[in-house]
């Protein structure tokens, strides 16, 4: 990542004041409606990411994949989420997120889903690959999964 956008606090915000963004937008649009604008936003940041870090169009390894997320979006890069795997059956990709921004501090059987979270993986896999994909959250945390789980499809 570039020079922090902040002078004095840097680059990072608290989980508690993007979640208050999230049910706020939920507030104003619905539970549809703002699923269809986080995962719009993600995708563009995904998309954008994988500009920044110049691997947009390098169509990497799927064994190389997890650790390009996760040092752009987990512990070492914006803390979106962890990316403890990418793996490949047939042609769709599967990503286990661990830790995601969209589940912190919701009760387990929350409905909950992580749609920005979702949005930024499917960006920067479709930025990195070159493929347009349809994305889905399958498993997640909050309601028994071990991870919050996106299954990326060919479109």
């Amino acid at each position: 990542m570039s020079k922090d956008i902040r002078s004095n606090l840097g680059d990072f915000s608290s989980v508690v004041c993007f979640k208050a963004v999230i049910t706020g937008v939920e507030d104003t649009l619905g539970p549809d409606g703002a699923a269809v604008v986080f995962t719009r936003a993600g995708k563009v940041r995904g998309h954008a990411l994988a500009n920044e870090l110049g691997v947009a169009g390098s169509n990497v390894p799927v064994e190389q994949m997890a650790d390009l997320l996760n040092g752009a979006i987990g512990e070492q890069g914006t803390r979106l989420t962890g990316v403890k795997s990418v793996t490949k059956e047939g042609d769709s990709y599967i990503v286990d997120c661990f830790d995601t921004v969209c589940s912190a501090g919701e009760p387990q059987g929350s409905d909950r889903k992580c749609t920005f979270t979702l949005g930024a993986v499917w960006g920067a896999l479709e930025a990195i690959t070159g493929e347009i994909f349809i994305g889905e959250q399958t498993e997640s945390v909050l309601r028994g999964g071990q991870y919050d789980r996106f299954v990326f499809s060919p479109l």
